[in-house]
């Protein structure tokens, strides 16, 4: 699971959010000022930083502006205050995104999850097809064949179906799926992962006599190779 530094000097605010990342799985780390917090960035190898602009020893600003001189870690910029320009200079020194306190924990989790998204898809390697045995997945034209026979895919069956293959072999929880295939957009409800998997099924496994998609009882689906 991802390691997810924290740069906040409000303890309160500070152990809330690490408790709530924590009870979501992830690693976590604090850091209450800003020279720690650059420290632990550059030096623990952290997979994103959710990071307070009022800091002592250092402004989040300048936090942000060293990472980037050094790393391109996903960073979640926090501030008190709903000032049009802190939200811009954090943006153009390189933040991925930011957030005015009070915020719902909600939103911010979902927030990462999506930073986590694009950090992971930035760095796969670069292919034109992802293939399981006769199935093809052309990922330039965003087309899918069996037996060099085209499957009719919606856009999200096709992604779907391309995010299982990505991950073939490992078991995903229908909160993964949900929130890697559709980011925020179905937030918490999970029961539209199976009404697509239903789709697949009845598309490739059913029509070919297959078995590609196997549930996985309690936790979700996975494509074996």
């Amino acid at each position: 699971m991802a390691k997810i530094l924290i740069v906040e000097d409000e303890a309160k605010i500070a152990r809330f959010l690490e408790l709530e990342l924590k009870h979501e799985g992830y690693e976590v780390e604090l850091a209450g000022d800003g020279r720690l917090g650059l420290e632990k960035a550059l030096k623990n190898n952290v997979d994103l930083i959710v990071l307070d602009i009022m800091l002592p020893g250092l402004s989040g600003i300048e936090v942000c502006r060293r990472v980037r001189q050094e790393s391109q870690v996903p960073i979640i910029m926090l501030t008190a205050k709903d000032d049009v320009t802190d939200k811009v200079a954090g943006l153009d020194i390189g933040a991925d995104d930011y957030m005015t306190k009070p915020f719902a924990i909600e939103e911010l989790l979902a927030r990462i999850r999506v930073a986590l998204n694009r950090k992971k898809q930035a760095v796969q390697p670069l292919t034109d097809v992802l293939q399981i045995g006769s199935l093809i997945l052309n990922l330039k034209s965003h087309s899918a064949y069996y037996d060099k026979e085209e499957l009719i895919l919606t856009k999200k069956e096709y992604e779907l179906l391309e995010y299982l293959i990505r991950n073939k072999n490992v078991a995903l929880t229908r909160e993964q799926l949900l929130n890697n295939v559709w980011d925020y957009e179905y937030f918490g409800d999970t029961n539209v992962v199976d009404v697509y998997i239903r789709y697949l099924r009845q598309k490739i496994d059913e029509k070919y006599g297959i078995h590609l998609i196997t549930t996985v009882r309690g936790l979700g689906y996975i494509i074996k190779e």
